[in-house]
Protein backbone atom coordinates (compact mmCIF):
# COMPACT_ATOMS: atom_id res chain seq x y z
CA UNK A 1 0.00 0.00 0.00
CA UNK A 2 1.48 3.19 -1.22
CA UNK A 3 0.19 6.86 -0.33
CA UNK A 4 2.52 8.79 -2.57
CA UNK A 5 0.63 12.59 -2.75
CA UNK A 6 1.73 15.45 -5.06
CA UNK A 7 0.81 19.21 -5.78
CA UNK A 8 1.49 20.20 -9.04
CA UNK A 9 1.22 23.70 -10.88
CA UNK A 10 1.83 23.99 -14.37
CA UNK A 11 2.15 27.43 -15.68
CA UNK A 12 1.18 28.68 -19.55
CA UNK A 13 3.58 30.00 -21.88
CA UNK A 14 4.86 33.06 -21.12
CA UNK A 15 2.21 33.74 -18.08
CA UNK A 16 -0.18 34.37 -21.06
CA UNK A 17 -3.94 34.17 -19.54
CA UNK A 18 -5.46 31.81 -21.91
CA UNK A 19 -7.74 29.81 -19.38
CA UNK A 20 -11.47 30.78 -20.37
CA UNK A 21 -14.04 28.60 -17.65
CA UNK A 22 -14.83 26.42 -20.29
CA UNK A 23 -11.13 25.58 -20.98
CA UNK A 24 -10.71 24.98 -17.39
CA UNK A 25 -13.76 22.44 -16.90
CA UNK A 26 -11.79 20.90 -20.13
CA UNK A 27 -8.43 21.02 -18.99
CA UNK A 28 -9.78 19.25 -15.56
CA UNK A 29 -11.88 16.43 -17.25
CA UNK A 30 -8.35 16.08 -19.85
CA UNK A 31 -6.14 15.52 -16.47
CA UNK A 32 -8.65 13.18 -14.68
CA UNK A 33 -8.47 11.23 -18.00
CA UNK A 34 -4.65 10.65 -17.84
CA UNK A 35 -4.22 6.88 -17.74
CA UNK A 36 -4.89 5.97 -13.70
CA UNK A 37 -1.82 3.85 -14.30
CA UNK A 38 0.44 6.55 -13.46
CA UNK A 39 -1.73 9.03 -11.46
CA UNK A 40 -5.41 9.68 -10.05
CA UNK A 41 -5.65 13.72 -10.69
CA UNK A 42 -8.43 13.62 -7.38
CA UNK A 43 -8.85 18.00 -7.74
CA UNK A 44 -7.23 20.74 -10.41
CA UNK A 45 -8.32 24.19 -10.89
CA UNK A 46 -6.68 27.11 -12.45
CA UNK A 47 -6.01 30.61 -12.32
CA UNK A 48 -5.52 32.55 -15.73
CA UNK A 49 -2.27 31.76 -15.93
CA UNK A 50 -1.97 28.37 -13.75
CA UNK A 51 -3.17 25.16 -13.60
CA UNK A 52 -3.02 23.31 -10.06
CA UNK A 53 -4.01 19.94 -9.98
CA UNK A 54 -3.28 17.10 -6.72
CA UNK A 55 -2.50 13.53 -7.63
CA UNK A 56 -2.05 10.39 -6.25
CA UNK A 57 0.81 8.90 -7.49
CA UNK A 58 2.29 5.52 -7.59
CA UNK A 59 6.06 4.60 -6.29
CA UNK A 60 7.03 3.26 -9.67
CA UNK A 61 5.87 6.30 -11.55
CA UNK A 62 8.57 9.58 -11.61
CA UNK A 63 7.00 12.65 -11.07
CA UNK A 64 8.38 14.22 -14.03
CA UNK A 65 7.13 11.34 -16.63
CA UNK A 66 3.40 12.46 -15.23
CA UNK A 67 4.24 16.02 -15.45
CA UNK A 68 5.12 15.26 -19.09
CA UNK A 69 1.86 13.23 -19.32
CA UNK A 70 -0.49 15.63 -18.36
CA UNK A 71 1.30 18.43 -19.97
CA UNK A 72 1.47 16.54 -23.37
CA UNK A 73 -2.02 15.40 -23.54
CA UNK A 74 -3.88 18.66 -22.13
CA UNK A 75 -2.21 20.80 -24.52
CA UNK A 76 -2.43 18.65 -27.25
CA UNK A 77 -6.51 18.11 -26.38
CA UNK A 78 -6.70 21.87 -25.67
CA UNK A 79 -5.38 23.09 -28.48
CA UNK A 80 -7.35 21.17 -30.81
CA UNK A 81 -10.53 21.85 -29.04
CA UNK A 82 -9.86 25.81 -28.22
CA UNK A 83 -7.71 26.92 -31.74
CA UNK A 84 -8.78 29.94 -31.86
CA UNK A 85 -9.05 30.96 -29.05
CA UNK A 86 -5.54 29.85 -27.81
CA UNK A 87 -3.81 31.42 -30.91
CA UNK A 88 -4.97 34.63 -29.67
CA UNK A 89 -2.57 34.39 -26.43
CA UNK A 90 0.00 31.49 -26.97
CA UNK A 91 2.35 31.81 -30.45
CA UNK A 92 4.32 29.18 -31.49
CA UNK A 93 3.75 25.34 -30.61
CA UNK A 94 3.94 25.54 -27.13
CA UNK A 95 1.20 25.85 -24.30
CA UNK A 96 2.83 25.31 -21.00
CA UNK A 97 5.97 26.60 -20.12
CA UNK A 98 8.87 23.96 -19.88
CA UNK A 99 8.82 24.50 -16.43
CA UNK A 100 6.69 23.00 -13.66
CA UNK A 101 5.92 23.65 -9.63
CA UNK A 102 5.67 20.16 -7.83
CA UNK A 103 5.80 19.64 -4.16
CA UNK A 104 5.07 16.55 -1.71
CA UNK A 105 1.77 17.28 0.16
CA UNK A 106 3.32 15.61 3.58
CA UNK A 107 0.98 14.94 6.24
CA UNK A 108 -1.51 17.81 5.27
CA UNK A 109 -4.92 15.99 5.66
CA UNK A 110 -6.37 15.40 2.27
CA UNK A 111 -9.44 17.05 2.81
CA UNK A 112 -7.80 20.29 3.61
CA UNK A 113 -5.18 20.06 0.27
CA UNK A 114 -8.83 19.72 -1.76
CA UNK A 115 -10.42 22.53 -0.08
CA UNK A 116 -7.18 24.74 -0.95
CA UNK A 117 -7.22 23.80 -4.68
CA UNK A 118 -11.26 24.36 -4.90
CA UNK A 119 -10.92 27.45 -3.44
CA UNK A 120 -8.50 28.81 -6.17
CA UNK A 121 -9.85 31.63 -7.97
CA UNK A 122 -11.54 30.15 -11.49
CA UNK A 123 -11.62 32.81 -14.63
CA UNK A 124 -15.48 33.45 -15.41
Amino acid sequence: MHSLHAHVVFVTKYRRGAFTGPMLIRGEQIMKSVPTSRSNVVSSTARTATFTCWSSIRPSVALSRLVNSLKGVSARMLRKEFCAHIREYLQGDHFWSGSYFAGSVGGAPLTVLKRYIEQQKRPA
